[in-house]
């Protein structure tokens, strides 16, 4: 029986799984096997057929790495699935362990371990990381053509998805495919290659206005495409995806060949120099361009930061998207601040009531991620999933953090609101003020051209040290158009890029707080990053943000006396905003709830 992967996966695949790769490692002459969360494609979430992680260990979380020795095995996880790994994986089986210190466990591999990894599976520069690890220890890490875990899945294998690639209309891009491919063309000569090699599946969507169905909450073709600096293209993709709209809709300048062909294709760019972004190819594509004896650049994916810094069109259609997504949180919030208050409805049933306002919509696609609804000591988990065991029902006197987001043919949401149910503590409204004071300073920065995120971050982080207080992730995260709701190559964060926010980048602003054992606040919304222009009395012009986001915050969690005047005045603006944006979608007791909700303070 095939095996589907959801937040329930059960822990005993690990005992049923762990003897079939061991074997299958034993006839390859194996004493351990890595296995990473990243597929082919280095995706962030996983057709099923790619969840190798999940069917070895039974962890469903979107980062993680397990490797599997002889006699003993652990899996490497994040701070954001502290709780989920110890529900999904068996203790017994796993030795549970920070990711960060994956290469310090290798370290201690016994001597001579020849330790097996799928070149498809792992990028060059990780791979430079866990060599050394292994070499430390006085082992191999040694290449492997056929994945032996592959093997041990067999016939109970899900097979790879086929869901067809579909034209994404110029209306929603802003720009054609052709004019994208001259453009970027351009920009592959000036980085001294001839051609570029192309695997990370947005880029390809996003170079040739299209979208697929193959990786779920992100609407992804999984497929490569070679590009010639004259702006022509090959694209590779499984034949079954090709509808019949597509070869129209590309034109006589690209090209759509088999995946199978693609090894082919590779071989014939012998002796000509092709640019490769290490960052998000596989060692495997480095490893056959060299042995065809191709000149490689080592160089950024140059559809990343055009991609990023969105054009007037996909800007507006976020803007509408939000617009739509905000009625829907509205009816959502209500929902929360009425009937909730009284039913005390546990986390499923939360994230289940948010994602029935989305579907009424009419115009979701599908969840730009899954749902996270904390309640109480579960909302202090930052990424935490309502998970078997470990759901709990709201109550009176602790909070509510719910994340959530759509996608939208004209955008991309997620957006983070946090809720009293009862009447809250003092205690719990200073700790959602500051939190606010931190991501009010976020949301009204300005700032010079050539403004990093890792720059920016402190100035959100500001008022919570003032406090002495902090938290633990980033800022803020890039997001797409109609894309991955995690987009690089931007971001805030402590430890971000260098990357400078360039107008039209659409991130979040996501500080918060979380005391262990009893709530968690965070408050989210997307902003966008506006031209550069004078401030009166300034001599160099500013970037800042523009919010995309509107929801209303939570009143009864306000504590006014620890707004500054400006703040208060900010908080008071963007409520009218929402007020104005979303009120005309509603109406009755959601619109005349909307209408207090967004009250001045």
């Amino acid at each position: 029986m095939r095996q589907t992967f959801n937040e329930s996966t059960d822990p005993a695949f690990g005992a049923r799984h762990l003897p079939l790769l061991r074997a299958r490692m034993a006839e390859q002459e194996l004493d351990g096997f890595l296995v990473p969360h990243e597929d082919e494609h280095q995706n962030e979430y996983l057709p099923e057929a790619n969840e190798r992680l999940a069917w070895i260990s039974g962890f469903t979380g979107s980062a993680g790495a397990a490797v599997v020795l002889t006699d003993r095995a652990a899996i490497f996880t994040d701070g954001r699935y502290t709780v989920q790994v110890r529900a999904q994986t068996d203790g017994d089986l796993f030795e549970r362990v920070d990711l960060a210190a994956l290469p310090e466990w290798l370290e201690r591999a016994p001597t001579g371990s020849v330790i097996g990894y799928d070149p498809r599976l792992h990028s060059p520069d990780a791979l430079t990381v866990l060599r050394r690890a292994v070499l430390k220890a006085g082992g191999e890490l040694k290449a492997i053509d056929v994945n032996p875990l592959d093997r041990a899945w067999g016939d109970d294998r899900p097979a790879q998805p086929s869901a067809p690639v579909v034209p994404h209309e110029d209306r929603y891009a802003g720009e054609s495919h052709a004019d994208k491919r001259v453009r970027i063309g351009r920009a592959v000569a000036e980085a001294g290659a001839d051609v570029v090699l192309l695997t990370a599946p947005a880029s390809i969507a996003w170079l040739f206005n299209v979208r697929g169905g193959d990786v779920i909450r992100t609407p992804l073709p999984l497929a490569q495409a070679i590009l010639e600096a004259d702006g022509r293209a090959r694209l590779f993709l499984d034949a079954r995806k090709v509808t019949n709209a597509l070869p129209g809709w590309l034109g006589d300048a690209v090209s759509i060949e088999a995946s199978e062909t693609l090894s082919e294709a590779l071989d014939a760019l012998s002796g000509r120099r092709v640019l490769v972004d290490p960052a998000v190819s596989s060692a495997w594509f480095f490893e056959r361009l060299q042995a065809a004896g191709a000149d490689i650049v080592r160089g950024q994916d140059p559809c990343a930061i055009t991609r990023a810094a969105k054009n007037p069109v996909e800007i507006e259609g976020s803007r509408q998207a939000h617009i739509r997504d905000g009625a829907a949180l509205a009816r959502f919030l209500h929902w929360v601040d009425t009937t909730a208050q009284e039913t005390l409805p546990d986390e499923r049933e939360v994230v289940e009531a948010l994602e029935r306002f989305r579907e009424e919509t009419g115009a979701l696609k599908d969840l730009s991620f899954d749902t996270i609804a904390g309640a109480g000591p579960n909302g202090a988990l930052p990424h935490y999933k309502p998970v078997g065991g470990t759901i709990r029902r709201t109550e009176r006197g602790s909070l509510l953090l719910v994340d959530g987001g759509g996608q939208y043919l004209d955008g991309t949401t997620d957006v983070t609101r946090t809720v009293a149910v009862g009447e809250p503590t003092a205690d719990q409204r200073r700790m959602f003020t500051l939190v606010l004071k931190s991501h009010i300073a976020m949301a009204a920065v300005r700032f010079p051209e050539g403004t990093s995120g890792r720059q920016l971050d402190a100035v959100a982080r500001a008022p919570m040290w003032a406090a002495g207080l902090d938290y633990d992730h980033g800022t803020g995260h890039g997001v797409g158009s109609y894309l991955g709701v995690h987009e690089g190559p931007q971001r805030i964060a402590k430890w971000g890029t260098d990357q400078p926010l360039l107008e039209g980048m659409i991130l979040s602003n996501e500080p918060g707080y979380y005391r262990e054992g009893h709530w968690g606040i965070r408050i989210e919304t997307l902003q966008v990053v506006t031209p550069a222009t004078a401030i009166q009395g300034g001599e160099r012009p500013m970037h800042g943000f523009e919010q995309l986001t509107f929801a209303p915050l939570d009143r009864r969690l306000i504590d006014v006396d620890l707004l500054s005047p400006a703040e208060r005045a900010y908080v008071d603006a963007y409520h009218a905003e929402t007020l104005a944006k979303i009120g005309p979608l509603l109406d009755g007791d959601v619109g005349a709830w909307l209408k207090a909700a967004c009250a001045p303070l």
